[in-house]
């Protein structure tokens, strides 16, 4: 969305990431303006998607290129707007799907039944408006909110290594000899 959007040439924007420019843009935004329909309300499951949201907000950028009388590539007037509607859809889709989860795992009992815990990592747990959410959904749950930092939360291999670490720090399953483990880089 942020590549469509052409926000590497956002006055605001222009030495953020995508992810990071769509939440700065979207703080000042009107996610009410827009409204995109939720992924895969058909399906019942824990799964997510946003393929079908891309295409959709792809349409409402092209309207609103068509209604404005600006080329793709140039800067929307309702930016912003279109910035929070996708942070909010997003959020709300993962929320939606997440709760179908953890709701799964209690009726299973796949979780203990006191002390359960959500982590989040990836670049959606850098969003401080999914955070929010997050936390919110796993409060009203009862459940633990537990997030890496936002500056370790854009590269695997350092969210591999920051859930090595709190294993380590926890004492749960972390090697203590790599005698006989083979590594094979890629």
């Amino acid at each position: 969305v942020a590549r469509r959007l052409s926000l590497r040439k956002h006055p605001e924007c222009h030495s953020m990431a995508g992810g990071k420019a769509i939440e700065h843009l979207a703080q000042t935004g009107n996610q009410e303006l827009l409204t995109f329909r939720l992924p895969m309300q058909q399906y019942r499951n824990c799964d997510f998607s946003f393929s079908g949201l891309q295409n959709l907000v792809n349409n409402a950028i092209e309207q609103k290129e068509k209604e404005e009388g600006i080329q793709e590539g140039e800067i929307l007037s309702c930016v912003k707007d279109v910035a929070a509607a996708v942070q909010h859809t997003v959020a709300f889709h993962i929320i939606q799907r997440t709760y179908r989860a953890m709701l799964f795992c209690i009726k299973n009992s796949i979780l203990p039944s006191k002390n359960a815990t959500l982590v989040v990592s990836g670049g959606v747990a850098s969003n401080q408006y999914i955070r929010k959410v997050l936390q919110n959904l796993a409060d009203a749950n009862d459940f633990a909110l537990l997030c890496p930092p936002p500056r370790l939360c854009t590269d695997n291999g350092v969210m591999i290594a920051w859930n090595g670490i709190e294993r380590l720090r926890a004492g749960l399953g972390v090697l203590h000899s790599t005698a006989g483990i083979r590594y094979e880089p890629r």
